[in-house]
């Protein structure tokens, strides 16, 4: 004989499952807030939530983007796509969806700079080919690096020492800061806060 099944037999469908289900969901979105946009919140303190702009200029390319990216609680998407060209790996000519938290954290730190001239990008997204390529030259390249996810940018500010650019962002613990003092450049990543 077969067994009828009551709905609630179910346990997807208990309705003190489902509530306990939108919970975790609920917790989790808030954690995942948490986790991933202590740079956002710094920079819509820093300016009100108004808008999040940015100056880039690529130093291999000349390319470059100035304006907003983030405007009403959103990432203007025509923004990021133009940055994801001006953030691409030249050598390859290969571009990826950079993470826009790393646009934040660059925002941040000028801000908390009161520089407002063109950041100069030397490094941002790396084909996971180019960073072996680089990794064999040198130890300092990781080769995991988080140039590969689009989360990483190795930067200058003219006019601004690295040493001071790298010390304000360490201060500001919202993710990654290396200090090449020797090459002129601060590595920025939107990964979690450390420093070398």
């Amino acid at each position: 004989m077969a067994r009828l099944f009551h709905r609630f037999d179910c346990p997807c469908c208990d309705p003190a499952t489902a509530k306990r289900r939108e919970l975790i969901r609920a917790g989790i979105g808030g954690l995942l807030a948490l986790a991933v946009t202590p740079a956002a919140a710094a920079a819509q303190a820093a300016r009100g939530a108004a808008a999040r702009s940015i100056s880039i200029r690529r130093v291999q390319t000349g390319e470059s983007f100035s304006g907003v990216y983030w405007r009403d609680g959103r990432y203007d998407r025509e923004s990021l796509r133009r940055l994801d060209v001006v953030f691409r790996d030249p050598s390859m000519d290969e571009t990826t969806p950079m993470d826009p938290r790393l646009f934040d954290v660059l925002f941040t730190v000028a801000d908390r700079l009161d520089a407002d001239g063109f950041y100069e990008v030397i490094s941002g997204y790396r084909a996971p080919e180019t960073n072996a390529s680089r990794a064999r030259q040198s130890r300092r390249v990781s080769r995991v690096s988080l140039h590969m996810s689009g989360m990483a940018a190795d930067v200058r500010l003219p006019g601004r020492q690295a040493m001071g650019i790298a010390r304000t962002a360490a201060d500001m613990q919202i993710g990654g800061v290396g200090l090449y003092r020797r090459d002129g450049f601060v590595h920025l990543d939107c990964g979690p806060a450390r420093r070398w």
